[in-house]
């Protein structure tokens, strides 16, 4: 499917699919090393969802230690080890600064640019890019392989547009937010081509709760602030969002890969919710106390344990579902030691995900055992993949933008590799 680079003395030609971070950094490292670079994309303009990614302040990476930092991307941890050691959280901030755009560490440990936006970063990449010859062509979209193993694509007119390349490399993305530019389309036509994709599903995502319209109507849009989830095993600490499908928010998004996992293994899964988390069951018992006899429900949470509206609407909503059921006691008869567990451990049923097109990412992709070290396709020589495209997942805080400018860059990398080595026809 790709031709031989050694045809002439030219430059070797890299088309590149794809033009968000990873697709960008891989046409600056292999335009660095004097290959002729095209980036096609099938949006009008290029780091569409890297914008978006840049809306509440761009989060480039993060700062702690590789040992801690690596772990994060789970069972992918070993495989990404080389590219992150290559291209890790010091060279991207050292990469941003020399464009013009230094970085801080927030109070987190999250590094962002100073200026808290992609666009200047944008603007002086692409520059960058243009002076080192990248051509870039927006309004392509990849559809697969010609019988000759040409790149086909629909052009921006809507026919077919056929283009031929000594490398190419697939920067295609995820799944999340199609009308930025990834929307999964390329699943289809890999497997098509026989290589191994794992199944998209929606990563660092809300989840779905049947409420009430009462509660619905009333708290969409609350916050939960200070609360610890605890489900599918794990617990942690954060903030959570009422929205009208169900929970977002970080705490959420942290857990979200397990309790994604328990749901589609059982059907749906319970998330417990400590509203009060520090402090414990005993102590929020005697705050408690002998609630005043015209004292309302609401009144008494909110001037014992200071829950918020929303925090004492959950405790509400939750003990409405309980009583459809007939397992439990009427609010008003719980003694103080009963009612302090259930608002430190308020049961809320998730039926589902939210859809994959509002999660932050995806998990899923082409498996790593269908690519080698070098990110070339096992059974497409000259064809490289990187980015969201591969199956890995990871928590929101730097870690995603990260390898995805990681693996950019060494699947660069392997395509200069395989070049220089004189490369070979694709069966």
């Amino acid at each position: 499917m790709i031709s031989s680079p050694h045809a002439s003395r030219a430059a070797p030609t890299l088309a590149i699919i794809g033009a968000g971070p990873a697709g960008l950094m891989a046409a600056e490292v292999a335009a660095e090393a004097g290959a002729n670079v095209t980036v096609y994309d099938r949006m009008p303009s290029v780091g569409r969802k890297f914008l978006l990614a840049g809306r509440g302040g761009l989060n480039l990476t993060h700062s702690e230690p590789l040992e801690a930092f690596v772990p994060r991307y789970g069972s992918a941890a070993a495989v990404l080890r080389p590219a992150l050691d290559a291209f890790g959280p010091d060279t991207l901030r050292a990469w941003s600064a020399a464009l013009g755009q230094a970085t801080f560490i927030g109070s987190s440990g999250r590094v962002f640019p100073a200026s808290f936006k992609t666009s200047p970063l944008l603007r002086a990449w692409l520059r960058r890019l243009d002076q080192r010859g990248v051509t870039f062509k927006p309004r392509h979209r990849w559809t697969g392989w010609t019988t000759d193993g040409g790149l086909l694509f629909e052009g921006p007119d809507g026919a077919a547009v056929v283009a031929h390349a000594d490398a190419t490399l697939l920067a295609l993305g995820g799944a999340t937010w199609p009308q930025l530019g990834s929307d999964g389309a390329w699943v289809a036509p890999l497997r098509q081509a026989g290589v191994d994709v794992a199944p998209l599903r929606p990563a660092n995502c809300g989840m779905t709760v049947d409420w009430s319209v009462m509660f619905r109507e009333r708290f969409e849009g609350h916050p939960l602030k200070n609360v610890a989830l605890t489900g599918a095993g794990q617990t942690v600490r954060g903030d959570a969002m009422v929205t009208r499908a169900g929970l977002e928010g970080g705490a959420v998004y942290a857990l979200s890969a397990p309790l994604r996992d328990a749901i589609q293994a059982q059907g749906g899964t319970t998330l417990l919710v400590a509203l009060r988390p520090d402090i414990d069951t005993p102590t929020l018992a005697r705050r408690l106390g002998h609630r005043p006899s015209k004292q309302s429900f609401s009144t008494y949470l909110r001037k014992s344990l200071k829950l918020s509206p929303a925090a004492i609407g959950l405790v509400q909503e939750a003990h409405h579902v309980a009583a459809a059921t007939g397992h439990t006691e009427p609010l008003a008869d719980m003694s103080p030691e009963r009612l302090a567990a259930l608002v430190n451990a308020v049961p809320v049923r998730l039926t589902g995900t939210a859809p994959m097109a509002r999660a932050i990412s995806s998990a899923g992709g082409i498996r790593f055992d269908a690519i080698g070290p070098d990110y070339m396709l096992r059974t497409h020589p000259g064809v490289f993949a990187a980015g969201e495209m591969l199956d890995w997942e990871a928590p929101t805080g730097g870690y995603l933008l990260q390898v995805n400018f990681a693996t950019g860059a060494a699947a660069a990398r392997g395509a200069l590799a395989w070049l220089a080595a004189g490369g070979s026809r694709a069966p």
